[in-house]
């Protein structure tokens, strides 16, 4: 994210928040790293890491994980949790678009509902600099909501597909949110030799449907 952001610096010191992490991330690591012969030397980046459900999950299963978050807060939480189970991870708080690692570092990238925050110019910073970290080979697994997703077109309009605290659904207010289609979704990832796309979709007790988009993705 550009910077600290005071809301989701709040949401984090101040929230409970996810302690495992979601199917399709299991998924994606296990698909594409279970079978290496050592997996510590397998290293994954965790890009939007918030308190580090993600981050925990891949350093219990014994790879080396890094992790970046724009809220300190979230960090702090992360790094609060991995240690006192004794698992060591690189945690940095920063911003997407600049990501402070070497070119070719990571085998894979993680991105679990993080870069819906920011606006599409930022986004296309952030995923030339996953192509950048990413090893020749290497995989990305990235989750987007959907412009089908309870809570688009609410809130003052940002810029296309965007929107200023959105006031309905499980992300309203929360500042910036950023609904993509499936066109604008294939725009984003053609710098990459392949990528596939999955649709998933959950319906709430109100009635309303939560729609994503998941993206495996490789570095040609």
């Amino acid at each position: 994210m550009q910077g600290p952001d005071p809301i989701w610096e709040s949401i984090f010191s101040s929230s409970e928040w996810g302690k495992y992490p979601p199917e399709h991330i299991v998924r994606f690591v296990a698909r594409n790293f279970y079978r290496a012969a050592a997996r510590r030397s397998v290293k994954l980046l965790d890009l939007g890491a918030g308190t580090g459900a993600c981050t925990w999950y891949m350093a219990r299963e014994g790879f080396s994980v890094s992790a970046i978050d724009g809220a300190p807060s979230a960090i702090r939480r992360l790094r609060e949790r991995l240690a006192s189970e004794g698992l060591e991870v690189d945690a940095r708080v920063g911003d997407f678009a600049e990501l402070p690692w070497s070119d070719c570092m990571f085998d894979g990238v993680v991105d679990n509902c993080a870069l819906y925050a920011n606006s599409a110019a930022h986004a296309f910073r952030t995923l030339a600099e996953v192509a950048r970290v990413l090893a020749p080979g290497g995989k990305f697994q990235s989750t987007w909501f959907s412009d089908r997703t309870w809570g688009y077109g609410t809130g003052p309009r940002a810029e296309p597909g965007a929107f200023h605290h959105v006031t309905e659904g499980p992300i309203a207010h929360r500042g910036f949110v950023r609904f993509v289609g499936r066109p604008e979704l294939d725009a984003m990832f053609t710098s990459f030799a392949a990528f596939t796309v999955e649709r998933s979709s959950y319906t709430l007790p109100e009635g309303q449907v939560v729609e994503y988009w998941h993206v495996s993705a490789t570095k040609g």
